[in-house]
């Protein structure tokens, strides 16, 4: 075992070092934990106008006193996607839940590089706040969606509204998180493979751990595209480089000073971090489901080794994938079908893991408390929205259905719902562990079905 693993950090004294700028694990964690929360509402907040607007278009919305422009619309809909994705669903399953447990769980004394890890949620937290600064900016947030699809994005003021400052603030937030999510997933791996127990071989790794550590993979490649791809777009914008901008465009009857650029360069990049991004979101959730249907259902885990190797598949075939993003962007239809396969070969794994889910669940003593109860619901939430993928995975069927609310319905089961249950199921199952106090299970279960309906 490697001698970083058996040190530790002197305990802080002061208020700030405690609790700020704390180098321990749990406290770090706690902190993303708090983050996401204060994302979370944000994003919710953001989607309750955008109802409002579908459901009363043309009132005036009550506090504002405004009526909502198309231009504040789409600001919306780019705005909650961004923090959802990025600052709840890719923040709070790895970096809360992980860098609080999963140092205890391999028998570390903390992660393998703690000011690293303060580091990383630090900056985490400039991103969020740099996000949140575009709102503020008076040009406008961006109006692009959460893809920002060139090249429009990559044009600067003179594409429209919403295309100004703050769009390069939206960029250099997503690049700022790109680098605080490369330092934690470093951390998550070394980690990893360099700080466990004496005697805990890779296969004796409990599943939450496994998925933490194969996330902090798909991170490491993933966001490490992302990164480079918002450099090549504020060039674009700021130094006119023509990387996303293609010759011969022509914007409101003026032809545009930039050639040689391809718009699908950007959905290539966007897209290869944008399909692991799914799983970077979802593959958390099934590692602490796996171990909350084990602890309530009183069994050992269905297939253990059958479910590490599901995992360890479903992050290769993702990586892969990216394409029936972008079955309607021309793409050679032997490409598409090359695509489709590899789509629906994901299918496969994660048909293992629904199995032995179910597996565990069979016979056992199931108790249903609260966080179990979230762990079924993501099960069954998680089996919905992968049937709907199966659908996507077709060129045939995807083309008519490419850009409308089957996509979005598709989207949101995976990852807007069954992710988030995910999450509510670690905070249920893990409170009294961070917190030292229990949560009101008669509450708890009013919130799941609630939630549920």
């Amino acid at each position: 075992m490697s001698q970083a693993g058996v040190e530790h950090h002197e305990a802080p004294t002061g208020f700030i070092r405690r609790y700020v700028f704390s180098l321990d694990h749990k406290v770090i964690g706690i902190q993303y934990w708090w983050l996401a929360l204060v994302a979370v509402f944000v994003g919710m907040f953001l989607s309750l106008l955008m109802r409002f607007q579908l459901a009363w278009p043309s009132h005036k919305i009550p506090l504002w006193g405004q009526v909502m422009t198309p231009e504040q619309y789409l600001a919306l809909v780019t705005m909650h996607g961004t923090i959802m994705v990025f600052f709840v669903l890719t923040t709070a399953p790895q970096s809360g839940f992980g860098n609080f447990a999963l140092p205890i769980q391999i028998g570390a004394a903390d992660m393998a590089f703690p000011v690293l890890n303060m580091l990383s949620f630090w900056t985490t937290f400039v991103s969020f706040a740099v996000m949140c600064a575009a709102f503020f900016v008076e040009a406008g947030a961006p109006i692009g969606g959460w893809t920002a699809y060139a090249p429009l994005s990559a044009l600067g003021e003179i594409a429209g509204p919403g295309q100004g400052m703050g769009l390069n603030l939206w960029v250099i937030s997503l690049f700022i998180f790109c680098a605080a999510s490369l330092m934690g997933a470093l951390n998550f791996i070394v980690t990893t493979l360099d700080l466990r127990t004496r005697g805990m071989s890779l296969m004796r790794l409990p599943l939450t751990v496994w998925a933490w550590f194969v996330t902090a993979i798909l991170g490491l490649l993933a966001f490490a595209v992302l990164m480079g791809a918002c450099i090549l777009l504020l060039l674009d914008r700021l130094a006119g480089t023509s990387f996303f901008v293609p010759g011969g465009l022509v914007l409101g009857g003026k032809p545009v000073n930039h050639q040689g650029g391809s718009p699908l360069l950007w959905q290539h990049l966007f897209w290869f971090f944008g399909h692991p991004e799914v799983y970077i979101a979802i593959l958390p959730g099934m590692g602490i489901v796996s171990q909350i249907l084990s602890t309530f259902c009183r069994k050992p885990i269905f297939g253990y080794r059958a479910m590490v190797f599901a995992i360890l598949a479903i992050a290769i075939l993702s990586c892969s994938v990216w394409g029936h993003h972008m079955f309607i962007s021309g793409m050679n239809p032997y490409t598409a079908f090359v695509f489709s396969i590899l789509t629906v070969s994901i299918g496969v794994p994660s048909a293992i893991k629904t199995f032995n889910w179910l597996g565990t669940i069979w016979r056992g003593k199931v108790q249903f408390a609260t966080a179990n109860l979230f762990a079924l619901a993501f099960v069954s939430l998680f089996v919905t929205g992968g049937i709907t993928g199966i659908f996507l995975a077709q060129p045939a069927v995807d083309l008519p259905l490419h850009d409308t609310k089957f996509v979005v319905a598709h989207f949101h089961f995976v990852m807007g719902v069954a992710a988030i249950f995910g999450m509510f199921a670690g905070t249920f199952f893990w409170f009294p562990k961070m917190f030292g106090r229990t949560m009101n299970e008669t509450l708890g279960k009013i919130h799941f079905w609630i939630t549920t309906a």
